[in-house]
């Protein structure tokens, strides 16, 4: 964005696959389409590559797992440079013995690396046993410079937290994306499943508006089972909804929940730099008041 007038992005809204094989293949048909629509930037949803084995706490799944340079970061880097666009992808980060991360990865048009974000908040929570397999990263919330733009990516639980956003934002990021997996629990009835898909758009929705920038929430669908020998009648049925919102929050481009899709959009730069002028939140911040936004919790005497 910082180089192109426009930016057209595009957003995977895909099931889980049972094979890295099989992603990859898929993967490739999906990046030829969005090539086709003059993609510049494209996002993927989190662990894309692979089913969502955080379900369950279960040790043979860090066999999952592959370092920076393994096959899925090898197989996105190629596409990048067959098809001339940023891609954002995930992968399970082996990254030493013992140590493990939910990792986006960047990769430039040219297919070279343009930068790494490690998943900052990590959920513990019925069917998304996350703190078992990964470590909270450590590289902060640093957008990354690419051809496009500066990048402010964000992983799945990262959504729901303003302060991540923020950061973003005052470091330069032109657009915030998050890939997501995120479902409902099937024990849970239709009134209450609306409400926490609802908060979920609502929330994403309010950081583009705070931050004056576009925003693309890329996540997964369709229903995964917990693996034989667990109960295998169990698991979860990720809502899909993926979307992309203009810098007041304006939804652009929505998907449904049940169906893969390829969500594109054209961004204009110059309309961001407009609702910035209009609605000056940077300018206003009284940041002199909001050291105690680092304390965990204000005690009350």
């Amino acid at each position: 964005m910082s180089k192109l007038a426009t930016l057209t992005i595009s957003c995977v809204q895909q099931p889980g696959f049972s094979s890295k094989t099989d992603s990859y293949t898929y993967l490739k048909e999906v990046v030829a389409e969005a090539a086709t629509r003059g993609t510049n930037l494209l996002l993927l949803p989190e662990l894309h590559a692979t089913p969502y084995f955080p379900q369950i706490e279960d040790p043979g799944y860090f066999s999952l797992a592959e370092p920076i340079d393994g096959p899925t970061a090898q197989s996105l880097s190629e596409l990048a440079q067959q098809f001339q666009m940023v891609i954002v992808g995930s992968i399970f980060e082996r990254r030493a013995p013992g140590l493990y991360h939910n990792s986006a990865l960047v990769f430039e048009k040219t297919g070279a690396l343009a930068g790494i974000y490690r998943k900052m908040h990590i959920p513990d929570d019925p069917g998304y046993y996350e703190k078992y397999y990964f470590t909270p990263g450590d590289l902060g919330f640093r957008p990354i410079n690419t051809s496009v733009g500066k990048l402010g990516v964000l992983v799945c639980w990262d959504q729901w937290f303003p302060e991540a956003a923020r950061l973003m934002a005052l470091q330069g990021a032109e657009i915030l994306l998050y890939p997501t997996a995120i479902g409902w629990d099937l024990q849970d009835d239709n009134a209450e499943q609306q409400k926490q898909l609802d908060a979920w758009i609502t929330v994403q929705r309010s950081h583009a508006i705070a931050n004056g920038l576009p925003l693309a929430a890329c996540n997964r669908w369709g229903f995964e089972r917990h693996p034989a020998p667990y109960q295998s009648n169990q698991g979860s049925q990720f809502w899909g909804n993926s979307f992309i919102a203009g810098p007041q929050g304006e939804i652009l481009v929505h998907a449904n929940a049940s169906q893969s899709t390829l969500l594109t959009q054209q961004l204009d730069r110059k309309n961001i730099e407009q609702v910035r002028q209009a609605w000056p939140f940077l300018r206003d911040r009284r940041v002199e008041w909001y050291q105690e936004l680092t304390k965990l919790f204000i005690d009350q005497a």
